[in-house]
């Protein structure tokens, strides 16, 4: 079952470098723990085998997933975004109205999601929340710790 992600370009090309990286560097990498593991004989009760299948076993399935990301993997038109909501690549200032705090996220896909740069994916809790609402709409989103209620201050790209 494939499953359509969007991508900023950079979002993507940073998921094809990854997959390069697993493909041209860690794959030869691991063939060659295997056949040095074979050179030391009995493989029925060689560990280091053992332990080197199993991860390429591991990096096979990685490798197989990453693929499947790539191959529907979709760029993002940003032109083409309606500005007034938000959506994905949306910038959304927010105030939570308990605190009376101010956070920026920008809204991006789970892949490129990184909230320590203020990137929070739109299948997130408050990612969820916040698509398709508009700029002064207040929004209750329920957060693993309860509800928040944020106002919406402004929304950019």
């Amino acid at each position: 079952m494939s499953n359509i992600s969007y991508y900023t370009p950079e979002g993507l090309k940073k998921l094809q470098d990854e997959l390069n990286q697993l493909k041209n560097v860690e794959r030869p990498s691991i063939s060659k723990q295997i056949a040095e593991a074979r050179e030391k004989g009995d493989l029925s009760e060689n560990a280091e085998y053992d332990a080197a299948k199993e991860a390429q076993g591991m990096l096979e399935l990685k490798i197989s997933k990453m693929e499947d990301m790539v191959s529907n993997a979709r760029i993002i038109d940003e032109s083409k975004l309606d500005l007034s909501k938000a959506l994905i690549m949306s910038i959304v200032k927010l105030k939570n109205l308990k605190t009376g705090t101010m956070v920026t996220y920008t809204l991006v896909a789970e892949s490129e999601s990184d909230l320590k740069s203020g990137k929070i994916s739109v299948s997130s809790p408050i990612g969820k929340g916040l698509l398709g609402k508009k700029k002064g709409d207040v929004v209750d989103i329920n957060v693993p710790a309860g509800v928040i209620q944020f106002e919406i201050l402004e929304i950019s790209r």
